[in-house]
This record gives structure tokens, C-alpha cells and sequence, in this order.
């Protein structure tokens, strides 16, 4: 079995080391991650375990190979990009979207016909070149045919996916899986970003009315685009995130933050921008997620600014 992680980064990097174990894996990662991988391995510490795993990995994919999978694990802002350069790799091929926020998957199907949606409560933060730190899961990956349903290859895929060590369930509903993890990012990752704090404090009251909002905004779209979710209301949802999910995530500085700190662009067009685009589309407001956005963005231009 032979699988191809592109866009690979923290994400890509950590699930290419676990799977090298079972199956023939290549990552498409930056030049200094692949040349301290191939000097003294991929170091990773946390809940997926402590060790240096050595993999094949490189800036390209090798001409002569040719795979059953293929993961794209990269920024949602690189997709379209990563499925231009790759088309005739990703072309015919099972490929997955292992990344953040909604449309991922319709732009991979642009260039496949089989694609697979997928997602990944779990925190990954770089700590150098080639090193990594798994700080937090809020649950177990979730694979599933995209935009619905389950067959053999997904169900090969998890078992792959598990025999690694990585909790994974299989899903007939992956449009409502990748929502969920949405709208779990559309109250957490853009505030936490902006207030430059721990998911822990966003319990704080005055907090919590903001994401109420935005949680509310997200589910009256969801509710509008047929989309099932695990939850019957945006209340039921929010008592399972104050409950379950912050406490689980709670020393967790989101991705946003990290990205705003090292200067790079997010992905909020594909999280509370993407609901903000979605409701216009359905007749709805979101000024929640709107306002949000807006700031993201300001921080995101101030930082070219200082550039």
C-alpha cells in the first residue's frame, strides 16, 4: 500500500510518520523539513507518541511512483494551487482532504472523481525544522465518502489509518462531520487568534456570548443547506462544546493564532468567511462571523504591512 501526503506540514508530517509503519508512505513537504527528515528524522512528542521517524519525502513526487491514496493536508488557502500543480498525480486516484473549514473537497473534485472528505480535532504545533508536538485531541479522525455515504476504500483507508495507532471511525455522513469540525473552528480558532489566548479562557462569559452568536449564525445555515449534523440546535451543540470540547482543548493556542503570529495568511475565507458566503447564497445574516472575519483579516493586512 502506497500513500502520498501533498501540502504536507505539521499535519501532513505527523500523520506521513505514524503511517510509515504500516504502509509505503511520500510526503511533498518545504526543503528544510525534508532534508532535517532525511538527516536525523521527523521528531514528534505528545499524545501520538515520542520518537524520530525516517519517511520519503521531498519537495516533488517521484516520477516512478505510483500510489493508492493521496492526502491533501495543506492550508485550505493552498488547495487550489496544490490540485493545479499535482493534477495529473491526483487525477483517477482516491484522493482525501485532511484540512480545515468547507470547500476543500469540491475543489479536489475538480480533479478527481473519488474523493474522500475527512477531519482532525487535534492539535499540532511546530517546535523547529522537522519537529513537532501532538498537544491535544478533541476526537478521533473521521474518513468518509464525499458528499456522502461509505464504501470498501474508505473503510480500507481507516483500517490503514487505525492499524497506525490513530483513532479513526469511518462515517456515511462526512458533509455533517466536516461541518461539525467547522463550526467547532468558526467559535474557538478566530477569537482565540485575535485575544491571543488559550482556548481555556474563552469559557470566560463575555466571551461565550460572542461565540454563542456565531455558533447560532452557522446552524441556521447548516439547518437551511439540509445539512445533518450530530446535534439537534446550536443550544444542544454549545452545551457539548462548553462541556466536552473546550475542556479537552483548553491549553490549546488555535491555528489561527500561530498563523497570525509567524505572519502567514489563515483560512478564514474557509471557516467563518464560508459561512458568512454561504449565507448570503441562502437569504441569511451572519454578522457575527462577518464582524469576525473583518478583524482577521485587519490583522492579517497589518502584517503585510510590517512585512
Amino acid at each position: 500500500m502506497r500513500i502520498l501526503i501533498l501540502g504536507a506540514g505539521a499535519v501532513g508530517l505527523s500523520l506521513a510518520a505514524k503511517l510509515s509503519a504500516v504502509c509505503d508512505v511520500h510526503a511533498v513537504c518545504r526543503k528544510r523539513h525534508a532534508d532535517m527528515i532525511e538527516e536525523r528524522g521527523l521528531l514528534m512528542t505528545g499524545i501520538w507518541g515520542e520518537g524520530k521517524y525516517k519517511f520519503s519525502c521531498g519537495e516533488t513526487v517521484p516520477e516512478d511512483m505510483d500510489f493508492d491514496y493521496v492526502f491533501v493536508s495543506s492550508k485550505s488557502i493552498a488547495t487550489e494551487a496544490i490540485c493545479e500543480q499535482f493534477a495529473g498525480v491526483i487525477k483517477g486516484k482516491e484522493t482525501i482532504s485532511l484540512q480545515n473549514g468547507v470547500g476543500n473537497e469540491e475543489i479536489i473534485a475538480r480533479h478527481t472523481d473519488k474523493v474522500i472528505g475527512g477531519t482532525i480535532i487535534t492539535g499540532f504545533e511546530w517546535r523547529g525544522d522537522a519537529e513537532v508536538h501532538v498537544s491535544v485531541e478533541a476526537g478521533p479522525m473521521t474518513l468518509g465518502r464525499f458528499p456522502g455515504g461509505c464504501d470498501e476504500k474508505v473503510e480500507a483507508l481507516v483500517e490503514i489509518v487505525r492499524k497506525a495507532g490513530i483513532s479513526v471511525q469511518a462515517s456515511d455522513n462526512i458533509k455533517g462531520a466536516l461541518w461539525a469540525k467547522t463550526i467547532y473552528n468558526c467559535a474557538l480558532n478566530p477569537l482565540g487568534a485575535i485575544m491571543g489566548v488559550p482556548y481555556g479562557e474563552l469559557a470566560d462569559p463575555h466571551a461565550w456570548n460572542i461565540i454563542r452568536e456565531i455558533v447560532k449564525e452557522a446552524f441556521a445555515v447548516t439547518d437551511k443547506s439540509g445539512v445533518k449534523l450530530p446535534w439537534e440546535s446550536a443550544d444542544e451543540y454549545l452545551a457539548y462544546l462548553k462541556d466536552v470540547q473546550l475542556p479537552s482543548t483548553a491549553a490549546h493556542h488555535s491555528s489561527m493564532f500561530q498563523d497570525i503570529t509567524a505572519s502567514r495568511k489563515t483560512e478564514i475565507d474557509f471557516l467563518n468567511g464560508a459561512v458568512v458566503s454561504r449565507a448570503e447564497k441562502l437569504g441569511l445574516q451572519a454578522p457575527y462571523n462577518e464582524f469576525i472575519s473583518e478583524e482577521i483579516r485587519f490583522m492579517e493586512a497589518l502584517n503585510e504591512k510590517k512585512a
